[in-house]
């Protein structure tokens, strides 16, 4: 082809399905080259890959050491976590990704981060004392098909913590490096608090420290509160609200979620329906992240366009200013008030402002991103109709009569159709003439108890809601919204079952199919 038919080739414009394709393009072309141009990853986080664009939402877990991290992840997923361990002394020592996974295992962090799959490959400048506390947990689970969550480990205070970090050895690692980080990257942080623990220690405050900037991410839970009467319960919350603000030093007021994040019953039952309404708050802000996550992506791109674009004078200025002789001295007093980190830096080699980068910068913030929102407004518009994070302690919120509005209307249907034999026998059997006695002192009607009345039996077991949900839907075989004398003892059984320690099946196996109902299901099949 000749030199002038070159010329005139026209090039096909790119075609963006989705937001996020758009995202990565916009960062590949317009922001990518700013930021390697003036050292932007020198300064401040690394450049960002695919898969961070492309990974699911995350949520930080943050807190100090025994606030009920680990057993509040725990909780959500309603399945024990490869490798944790809880108690009342700092058990948790690494950052932990929970991540969904096919099979159950434990990667380390060194493998991790080379998987191009996994938005970590970034971590490796913090070096192997921070990869050998660092890994993921894949496990089969339905809410980790739409969130990745993570663990990190519990903040102590004073010398134990820099010990325990490493950080007085040449090979610690910077916690709140780390923590600031994740939260550049996750959707959602959420701060956990002990309702007897509430003092922020230094080294606590400065590991919130390194959140800010991302204060429209955070969301404050006040665990354990049903250690605590109503009385002290409100002093627990003005005194949190006292320290947040200190730290903080915003006028605004954080929002903090109150109640016991765990699957045991309640100490103190005093303040039940508002940990039940916390909690439904708290989980509908997490199920609401999947439809979210393109906007938050969004919108922490602008904010690290503009963040680039600030860097790039700030460079550009120092590069100017220099002088020919006396360099060191003038070189304090332009950093006078920026980062000490600059010391280390020749001024002399750093960039002027080059205008067709800062041009193709400002179209980005100008005309770019407000081209992506229609397609913004109607991915918003398509996931409208989706159901947000499903499974795990989202599931027992929204069943029977444990679910606000229509009682009955999530119940799905099919569920305890396990496989087994017809003719096994009931374990409930032994035990039924005990459930029998207060089945009918709980004054059935025809046979079936109504929702109402099996609620309140059901809640003065101190059990969390999201548990009694569980079983509810579990129990009602028939799906009719009643229990009759096999499903209440089935219930109770169930019930007990958890009030020993002991797991819930995700479905009811056959053994525990009441008999009446293993026969319907024959004669409907």
């Amino acid at each position: 082809m000749s030199r002038w038919g070159r010329k005139n080739v026209k090039k096909t414009p790119e075609v963006i399905r989705t937001v996020t394709e758009g995202l990565k393009s916009l960062y590949r072309k317009k922001l990518l080259p700013l930021e390697q141009y003036y050292g932007f990853h020198d300064f401040h986080s690394p450049s960002l890959e695919d898969a961070d664009f492309d990974n699911k939402p995350m949520v930080l877990v943050v807190g100090q050491y025994s606030t009920g991290k680990t057993t509040f992840v725990k909780y959500l997923l309603e399945q024990d976590i490869p490798g944790s361990r809880v108690g009342p002394e700092p058990t948790t020592d690494c950052f932990t990704a929970i991540m969904h996974g096919e099979v159950e295992g434990v990667i380390p962090g060194n493998a991790l981060i080379v998987d191009p799959n996994k938005p970590f490959r970034k971590l490796n400048p913090f070096g192997n004392t921070f990869l050998n506390r660092f890994q993921c947990a894949q496990i089969p689970n339905q809410v980790l098909e739409s969130i990745s969550i993570i663990d990190t480990p519990g903040i102590l205070s004073g010398a134990k913590q820099r010990v325990s970090r490493g950080e007085t050895s040449a090979k610690g690692y910077d916690f709140p490096a780390v923590l600031r980080w994740f939260a550049e990257r996750v959707d959602r942080i959420i701060l956990l608090f002990d309702a007897h623990k509430l003092e922020i220690s230094d080294e606590f405050s400065e590991a919130i420290g390194a959140l800010k900037g991302n204060e429209e991410k955070l969301r404050v839970v006040l665990n354990k509160a049903d250690m605590v009467d109503t009385q002290q319960l409100m002093r627990v919350y003005g005194a949190l609200m006292w320290s947040l603000g200190k730290v903080f030093g915003t006028p605004e007021v954080l929002r903090v979620y109150i109640g016991s994040f765990w699957s045991e019953p309640l100490l103190v039952a005093d303040n039940r329906k508002l940990f039940e309404l916390e909690e439904e708050d708290l989980f509908a802000d997490i199920q609401n992240l999947p439809r979210n996550a393109a906007l938050r992506k969004l919108n922490d791109l602008v904010k690290r366009a503009r963040l680039v674009r600030v860097h790039a004078h700030i460079i550009s200025h120092l590069k100017q200013e220099m002088p020919l002789f006396r360099k060191d001295n003038k070189k304090k007093n332009l950093i006078y008030q920026l980062p000490e980190q600059l010391l280390v830096h020749d001024f002399t080699k750093f960039k002027t402002l080059k205008p067709n980068l800062m041009v193709a910068l400002d179209e980005l913030l100008s005309s770019d991103i407000a081209k992506l929102m229609p397609l913004l407004r109607q991915e918003e518009l398509e996931a409208g109709d989706q159901l947000g994070v499903q499974g795990g302690a989202f599931l027992g919120t929204r069943a029977g009569p444990f679910m606000e509005g229509d009682p009955f209307a999530a119940l799905e249907n099919g569920a305890g159709e396990g496989g087994g034999d017809e003719d096994e026998d009931w374990v409930v059997t032994k035990d039924k003439p005990k459930y029998d006695e207060i089945f009918y002192n709980l004054a059935p009607n025809e046979g079936k108890l109504s929702g109402t009345k099996a609620k309140d039996w059901m809640v003065s077991t101190r059990l969390p809601n999201s548990v009694l949900g569980r079983i509810w839907k579990l129990s009602d075989v028939d799906r009719d919204g009643m229990l009759d004398d096999e499903e209440f003892a089935l219930a109770s059984h169930l019930i007990e079952v958890k009030l020993e320690g002991h797991g819930l099946p995700p479905e009811l196996p056959m053994h525990l199919v009441p008999p009446s109902k293993r026969r319907q299901k024959g004669s409907d099949a």
